[in-house]
């Protein structure tokens, strides 16, 4: 009875074991590796099937207590023993055999049969344990022979991480700068695709820690070397632990950066929180924190260096007053969303008139958005045209459409002539094919408007580059996002908006603010990006110092950026009132021009 026992309980521990080892699903951090379950269950099992065997070398003589325990003892350390024996090459089955004769039948096979697979699998379980442990020496004796060198830490190793670690490798190729990249969490899974991308990472001759980013210690490294934290990884509760940590941890470092890419709202409120924490009512930390909004960064990024000529230049001209700007957004995902918004201030420019239409599938996409932003909905402000004191501009959300549908085609053939496309539906192949659809939909009823589609793997969009059909009439599509643009150092790092608009709040703000809160950050960007747009317009002043400036050009100009400010502090959520408050998104200067106070009014002349 002992033998079925033991031999039932050793296959149930060994097939949990294993289950669990392959169960997809989230797992702790210390059991994240698959062969940790896996070994935890080989050691269970054959310590119970060595169990009965060791009765058969100790047997009972005696009915006292004492010699009982003796005995039990025995067998229990004899086990162990045996266990350990089988991890080093060195169990001796002939012994197994031997001392398991007395079992019959099917079970003396099944016995037989596992620890056949256990002398097996254990080996093999100590020199896996083995080559890991020597992957870490080795990633630490890498990593302390670059003592004197920038470091450049990832806490994953994923396409995101790769294609900014390969920005800054070539980078350093081009300035001669001495650093070394470093990923974290690199060996938890064992796939083909994390296969390749480890052999990518040590082509570009970075270090490979199997360890959580939060499990090395970077302190020790020289304090005259610049430590530049990235977490990039798609767990977002993983993430925000990490980020709360390692401000703790570093908050008194010099020459510490902290890149948190995170399109979550509640991030900005817990990465501030969590450096005003550390400053411990003293001086502030010296790490610096910021987080990265890729989607609203693929936006602005945009609009600043192809907005003018998409968007002003390819304006429709009926021979009015005004040109008309009619832009048609295809999805209402993150890029959807943020790309309507910012075409509402985006496009506030004297001589022109823009109306922006969204579609999406989802039923409530409109009211989504009017959640977001009512009052930038709200049909006082929206539809408004030809007043110089507010924004101008026209937002219609069409919701329910299947973008693959003739409904869909009537839809967008029944708008006002269509100078600009932005499709972003979450998927390559679906921007690419409709996109391409609409290119032919649109030629066929004699428009050509600019069209941006977002696709995000660099191969398909350097393939697409200048494609035409096969009567070489180009496309003429402009695909936008890919990784490899996208997570660059000169986007990230070194982004040219970014140094405008840091230049443009410092006139009123310090530097540690501009960063830490996206309402400072965000609103700067928007600024500098209109500023650029308004010089390219021609509009009269823009490029005279303030002194230089006419009265007729002064007023103009302020009137101007309050109809812009307007309608971006709408797009951002704020409403009117006659008290700010900035908790519930309401502003006082959220009026029309004229009813400024003069220092208002004159509050942005520099």
């Amino acid at each position: 009875m002992l033998w079925l026992i033991c031999f039932s309980i050793a296959l149930a521990v060994l097939l949990l074991s294993v289950g669990f080892a392959l169960y997809p699903g989230k797992k702790p951090q210390w059991i994240s590796d698959p062969l940790k379950p896996i070994f935890a269950g080989v050691i269970v099992s054959s310590f119970t099937l060595f169990l009965p065997l060791h009765t058969e070398v100790f047997p009972n003589v005696s009915d006292q207590l004492l010699a009982t325990v003796e005995r039990w003892v025995s067998i229990v350390f004899i086990s162990i023993h045996n266990t350990i024996r089988l991890f080093i090459v060195d169990g001796d089955f002939a012994y197994i055999v031997e001392h398991t004769s007395t079992i019959d039948g099917w079970l003396h096979s099944s016995y037989l049969i596992t620890f056949s697979l256990l002398f097996v699998i254990a080996p093999v379980l100590t020199f896996s344990f083995a080559l890991s442990f020597f992957k870490n020496v080795s990633a630490h004796l890498k990593y302390g022979l670059c003592f004197r060198r920038d470091v450049y830490i990832f806490s994953v190793l994923n396409e995101n991480s790769l294609a900014l670690a390969s920005s800054l490798v070539n980078e350093k190729n081009r300035k001669g700068v001495r650093r070394i990249i470093v990923f974290n969490d690199v060996f938890s899974k064992e796939d083909e695709h994390t296969s390749e991308q480890i052999l990518q990472a040590k082509a570009l001759g970075a270090i490979c820690f199997k360890k959580d980013i939060l499990s090395v210690n970077y302190a020790l490294h020289s304090k005259a070397r610049n430590l530049s934290f990235f977490l990039i990884g798609e767990d977002h509760n993983e993430q925000t632990e990490q980020a709360l940590k390692l401000i703790t941890a570093y908050k008194a470092r010099k020459n510490t950066s902290l890149y948190v890419f995170s399109t979550q709202p509640e991030m900005e409120s817990l990465l501030s929180s969590a450096y005003n924490a550390a400053a411990d009512g003293k001086s502030a930390p010296q790490i610096k924190v910021r987080r990265i909004n890729e989607v609203r960064l693929l936006i602005s990024r945009t609009l600043y260096d192809s907005g003018y000529e998409n968007l002003f230049c390819r304006a429709h001209d009926d021979g009015s007053d005004t040109k008309k700007i009619t832009a048609l957004v295809v999805g209402m995902g993150l890029h959807g969303t943020e790309m309507t918004k910012a075409l509402s201030w985006f496009c506030q420019m004297d001589g022109y008139e823009t109306e922006i239409h969204s579609f999406d599938l989802k039923k409530d996409a409109d009211s989504a958005f009017e959640s977001l932003c009512p009052e930038l909905m709200d049909p006082v402000y929206n539809g408004h045209r030809g007043d110089t004191q507010d924004a101008n501009y026209t937002i219609r959300i069409h919701p329910g459409y299947d973008i693959t549908t003739k409904r869909f085609d009537d839809a967008a053939l029944a708008l006002p002539p269509v100078t600009y496309v932005f499709v972003c539906l979450g998927d390559d192949s679906m921007n690419i094919s409709v996109a391409l659809k609409l290119r032919a939909l649109f030629a066929k009823n004699g428009m050509h408007p600019v069209i941006q589609a977002v696709v995000y793997n660099a191969e398909r969009k350097n393939a697409l580059a200048d494609i035409k059909n096969f009567k070489g009439q180009a496309y003429d599509i402009d695909f936008i996002g890919d990784l490899k643009t996208s997570f660059s150092s000169d986007v990230i790092l070194h982004s040219d908006v970014e140094e405008v608009a840091l230049s443009r709040h410092l006139k009123w703000g310090q530097e540690s603010d501009f960063w830490k809160y996206d309402y400072n950050y965000c609103s700067s960007i928007a600024s500098a990006i209109h500023r650029k747009m308004k010089s390219l317009c021609g509009i009269p002043g823009i490029d005279k110092a303030p002194a230089e400036r006419t009265e007729e050009e002064l007023w103009n100009l302020r009137r101007l950026e309050h109809r812009r400010w307007n309608a971006y502090m709408r797009s951002e959520g704020y409403s009117y009132a006659p008290k700010r408050y900035d908790l519930a998104k309401v502003h006082h200067c959220l009026v029309p021009f004229d009813e400024l106070s003069p220092e208002d009014q004159a509050k942005d002349d520099d």
